[in-house]
């Protein structure tokens, strides 16, 4: 499970990466309005976005979903440090955050900690009964730091720009 995953690189060009823009931004964009929009027939598009779905460079189609609608409107990113950082506890711990709805994302990271975390909660008490369960109960967990954030200035859906492979600068010899 800790290995690192490596896909296969996937060849993309400007076609492609103009319909990974546009899908990124709205991925309910009709097939007639992308064609119109990269230069394409419908027909190309679907089969390219097909291509793109079954390489897993389109890794999924969801929706954003607004957690203040939902009564979750505390953002908190929390760092946590474990006190063994074999592959049994990383997994057992990473195990534990995958049973908590509050947990929305979670990374494996290096550095000063072993997790970040991104969680949606209604209020401070639905925090503390959180990082009591999880933290505190938890004689594996060292250290953990929390950040609040007080408003999201880019996400998804709002601004963000899509997501591109770097493009790496010619060089001449």
């Amino acid at each position: 499970m800790w290995a690192a995953q490596m896909p296969d690189s996937v060849a993309l060009d400007r076609f492609d990466h103009a319909l990974l823009d546009l899908v990124q931004v709205d991925n309910q964009m009709p097939a007639r309005l992308l064609a119109d929009r990269v230069g394409l027939s419908e027909s190309a598009v679907l089969r390219r976005l097909r291509r793109l779905r079954q390489s897993g460079v389109i890794a999924a189609d969801v929706a954003v979903v607004d957690p203040v609608v939902l009564g979750l409107p505390l953002t908190i990113h929390v760092l946590v440090s474990l006190e063994r950082e074999g592959a049994m506890e990383l997994d057992a711990f990473a195990r534990r955050l995958r049973g908590r709805p509050e947990v929305r994302r979670a990374w494996s990271v290096t550095g000063e900690a072993d997790f970040v975390l991104l969680l949606q909660v209604a209020d401070m008490g639905a925090y503390d009964g959180f990082a009591r369960a999880v933290f505190h109960d938890d004689p594996n967990v060292r250290a953990f730091r929390t950040i609040t954030a007080m408003r999201e200035v880019v996400g998804a859906g709002d601004g963000a720009a899509p997501m591109r492979r770097p493009v790496r600068p010619v060089t001449s010899r």
